[in-house]
């Protein structure tokens, strides 16, 4: 099957997946997932070399978007809009994540560190989509609402800085430059790396501001966005820098400097819905089904540690900002789904630290798809309980 052809069927495969599992309440990404693990090796194995070789390309691509797209939540008017409540509880819940699934996975499994911080880091993002789906479903409405719309905005902008900032790290740990542990060399590598990529992602910023005179048109807008942003990533690829926070500065800097930069973290939106088909599906090929047997404690410790990361983060940041006695006791759980953002973490960790990066990818895997079914409920459940849903809604539903 050549590249054009194997393109072709998992566009219209992936369409076709997503309509049917959606009539059993089944999200879109994981009908993509479920689609490429079964035109992958380990079950029909019809997936040609050539769209495995590309998913690199598309991963980086899409990832690189994202990372763009969050940038735009650091805003100095976001911030000021938000509140502190918002700010505090984002921050914790995913570092309770992080620090629930790092000490479970170094401390009680024993794996090494560098694995363990890679775990920890992915373990802190969360899947927007899902949580809005709910609200919108059940027309939810509310401070308590407000709240988790806010931080679930931040949550995967927080977790691509503290995966970048770990998988900097692990790379240290993991590949010394010089024979034995010395700490300080490896702290100064990771400032390098990521002084590089705030650098390069502001610099390209100042750039992309000051030439956007000449975007006159919304073809002109896509064109130019793109254009910047593949220039970015490519930059931090051949510089050897944290890829998804030189997409993050650039974001960052790129919306501080103008309020009407705001205009180019639109354009996406339509483009991007066959990019993640792709990239969702490649994910579930990469699936190496020799693996399931091999997860275990991991699974389960990844899985439930997670969780209660997220929980008693969430609680904390309520309780040191001064939220709603609701929020504090109830938002950790409509943070429980995790899907896309994880998923792209998870496959660069497979790439950069073959072979145990498959036990990290497949771990991911497998947590999404059980996240993206039972996530779900613990967010409706959260709503309900904070009594931000329409009664008629909630009747229809039981």
């Amino acid at each position: 099957m050549n590249i054009l052809l194997s393109f072709g069927v998992i566009l219209l495969a992936g369409f076709l997946a997503a309509k049917v599992l959606r009539r059993v309440r089944f999200p879109a990404v994981t009908a993509y997932l479920l689609l490429g693990i079964l035109l992958g090796p380990g079950v029909l194995n019809i997936a040609s070399e050539q769209i495995i070789n590309a998913s690199g390309l598309i991963s980086n691509v899409v990832l690189g978007i994202i990372a763009f797209g969050l940038g735009q939540n650091f805003s100095r008017q976001n911030f000021s809009r938000i509140g502190k409540s918002i700010i505090w509880i984002s921050l914790l819940e995913a570092g309770g994540a992080w620090a629930g699934v790092f000490f479970a996975s170094f401390l009680l499994l024993k794996q090494p560190l560098y694995l363990s911080l890679l775990f920890g880091a992915i373990a802190s993002a969360t899947a927007p989509a899902a949580t809005v789906m709910i609200i919108r479903e059940y027309r939810a409405r509310g401070i308590f609402t407000n709240t988790l719309l806010g931080v679930v905005a931040l949550d995967d902008a927080w977790s691509l800085i503290i995966f970048s900032v770990s998988l900097t790290l692990a790379k240290a740990l993991r590949y010394p430059l010089t024979e034995g542990f010395f700490l300080p060399k490896i702290f100064l590598s990771a400032f390098l790396e990521i002084g590089g990529a705030f650098a390069l992602g502001a610099s390209i910023a100042m750039a992309f501001s000051y030439f956007s005179r000449f975007v006159k048109t919304e073809a002109d807008l896509l064109i130019y966005t793109l254009g910047f942003v593949l220039l970015n990533t490519g930059m931090a690829l051949y510089l050897h820098f944290p890829v998804l926070l030189a997409n993050i500065f650039l974001g960052v800097v790129l919306v501080n400097i103008r309020k009407e930069n705001i205009r180019f973290f639109e354009v996406f939106r339509r483009i991007d819905s066959p990019l993640y088909l792709f990239f969702f599906v490649l994910a579930g090929v990469h699936l190496e089904i020799n693996l399931l047997g091999k997860l275990g404690l991991i699974g389960v410790a990844y899985f439930g540690f997670r969780i209660a990361g997220k929980l008693l983060g969430a609680s904390l940041g309520g309780y040191l900002s001064g939220a709603p006695k609701l929020v504090k006791k109830y938002l950790g759980f409509g943070l429980v789904p995790q899907a896309g953002v994880a998923l792209g973490l998870a496959l660069i960790a497979k790439v950069e630290f073959s072979p145990l990066g498959g036990i990290v990818f497949t771990t991911i895997m497998v947590t999404t798809i059980i996240y993206e079914i039972i996530g779900p409920f613990f967010t409706k459940f959260a709503l309900s309980k904070a009594g931000e849903i329409e009664e008629k809604r909630l009747a229809d539903s039981a």
